[in-house]
C-alpha cells in the first residue's frame, strides 16, 4: 500500500522504521513544525522529523494539515491510505476522504479505556496490570473510531511509564502491519465498534501531576511515582529538622503493608516514609536540577535522619 505517515513523538518513531522495512511505500511523511527547544531555544525538529531527515525521506512540516492549499498536495500523491501515530493534530473528514483506506491511528491502551494524550501513566495510575495498544479507524471524535487490531501486554509491577511507552511502540509496529493486512483484503474493514459505556478519558499530563501528597497510600504513591517517569516527575520537598529544605523527585521507590504512627511524610526509624497507609521505601530519587542518586547517598550526603519529612509542593 502507499502510505502518508503523519507522525511527530518518540513513539511514531518506531513504526515509521517498521514500515520503511515492509512491502509497503511510504510515499510522504508529515510532522508538525519545528518548535524552540533547550536553553538557546533553537528551533528544534520533531522526533519523526530528524529521524526523516537523517534518512533523505520526503518530509512536510505543517501547522495545518487540514488547509485546503495542503489537502491538494497530498491529493496528488495518490496514497491508499494516512497512517497516524503520536501526530498531534486532528486530521478532519476531507484530508481522511482523500485516501481510499481513509486514516488508521495507533493508541497505546485498550481501547475504549483511556482516550486522550495520556493513556500510559492513567493505566500505571489506576492499578491496572494488563494494557496495550489499540489501531483504529480515525473519526471526528477523539479516539472512538472502531478498532480494528487489539495488542495485549503486562504492565510489570515496577514498570514506569517511560519504560511502558518504549515496549508499546515497538508492539505498535506489528500491530499497524496487521490492521494494514486487512485493508489489503477489504479497503475499508468494519472493525469493532467501541463500546461507550466502556470509555475512561486520560487527558495531557501537566506538572501538577506530579505532585506527592503523602496522605494517599503507600500503594498509590507508588503508582504516581512510576506513572510519571520521567515526566513530569512525583515531586515533593525534603524537609530536614533543622529547617533545610530541597525539592527533589522521587525515582523508584516501593510499597511496604508495615503501618507507621508516624504523620504522612515522616522519616520513620527504618528510614522508610509514613503514609496515609503503609510505608514507602524509597531507591532513587533526584535532587531539583541534578543527577539520579541513591536514597543511601542521598541520606548520608544530607545527613537525613527519622524525623526529616518530604512534604508536598
Amino acid at each position: 500500500m502507499r502510505i502518508v505517515f503523519f507522525g511527530s513523538g518518540e513513539f511514531a518513531v518506531p513504526s515509521l522504521r517498521s514500515l520503511l522495512d515492509s512491502e509497503h511505500e511510504v510515499v510522504r511523511v508529515v510532522s508538525q513544525p519545528d518548535r524552540p527547544a533547550g536553553r538557546g531555544k533553537a528551533p528544534t525538529p520533531t522526533p519523526v522529523s530528524q529521524w526523516a531527515l537523517e534518512l533523505g525521506l520526503p518530509l512536510d512540516r505543517v501547522a495545518n494539515v487540514n488547509d485546503p492549499a495542503y489537502l491538494e498536495t497530498l491529493r496528488g500523491l495518490g496514497a491508499d491510505i494516512g497512517v497516524v501515530v503520536a501526530f498531534g493534530q486532528k486530521l478532519r473528514e476531507p484530508l481522511r476522504n482523500l485516501f481510499p483506506s481513509q486514516c488508521v491511528n495507533i493508541h497505546a491502551s485498550l481501547l475504549p479505556k483511556y482516550r486522550g494524550a495520556g493513556p500510559i501513566a492513567a493505566a500505571i495510575l489506576a492499578g491496572e496490570t494488563e494494557t496495550g495498544v489499540s489501531v483504529f479507524r480515525l473519526v471526528d471524535r477523539m479516539d472512538a473510531g472502531p478498532v480494528l487490531i487489539r495488542r495485549y501486554t503486562k504492565i510489570g509491577p515496577f514498570e514506569t511509564a517511560s519504560e511502558l511507552h518504549d515496549r508499546l511502540s515497538g508492539i505498535g509496529c506489528d500491530a499497524i502491519k496487521a490492521a494494514l493486512a486487512l485493508h489489503a483484503e477489504n479497503p475499508l474493514p468494519p472493525g469493532e465498534p467501541q463500546d461507550e459505556s466502556q470509555v475512561t478519558l486520560a487527558p495531557k499530563l501537566s506538572k501538577a501531576d506530579g505532585n506527592l501528597n503523602f496522605a494517599a497510600s503507600a500503594e498509590e504513591l507508588a503508582r504516581r511515582c512510576r506513572a510519571m517517569w520521567s515526566w513530569p516527575g512525583a515531586r515533593c520537598r525534603y524537609v530536614s529538622a533543622e529547617g533545610r529544605q530541597e525539592e527533589v523527585t522521587l525515582a523508584a521507590v516501593t510499597p511496604i503493608p508495615s503501618e507507621s504512627s508516624e504523620p504522612p511524610g515522616t522519616i520513620t526509624p527504618q528510614m522508610t516514609v509514613a503514609t496515609g497507609r503503609g510505608t514507602l521505601e524509597i531507591h532513587a530519587l533526584q535532587p531539583a536540577g541534578k543527577r539520579v542518586m541513591g536514597w543511601h547517598d542521598f541520606v548520608n550526603g544530607r545527613h537525613v535522619r527519622p524525623g526529616d519529612r518530604f512534604e508536598s509542593l
